[in-house]
């Protein structure tokens, strides 16, 4: 049971920071490097505890980063 928790909530978290991405870039805002940034080191201390799969993880960055920069 701690493991399922804590493992949901990293995905909550990291799915929560995806879209706050999404949305700031979507509308234009200034502040959505700052929240790209903070979102890719979610995800990437979610592969490190072993939440998030790496693979998934280099994509969704990949995608983020184009969409932002």
């Amino acid at each position: 049971m701690k493991r399922r928790a804590r493992n949901k909530h990293w995905l909550s978290s990291t799915r929560n920071a995806v879209r706050a991405v999404r949305a700031a870039a979507a509308a234009g805002e200034g502040d959505a490097q700052a929240k790209f940034a903070s979102a890719e080191r979610m995800l990437r201390k979610g592969v490190s505890k072993g939440v998030l799969h790496k693979r998934t993880v280099s994509r969704t960055i990949s995608r983020l980063h184009k969409l932002v920069h």
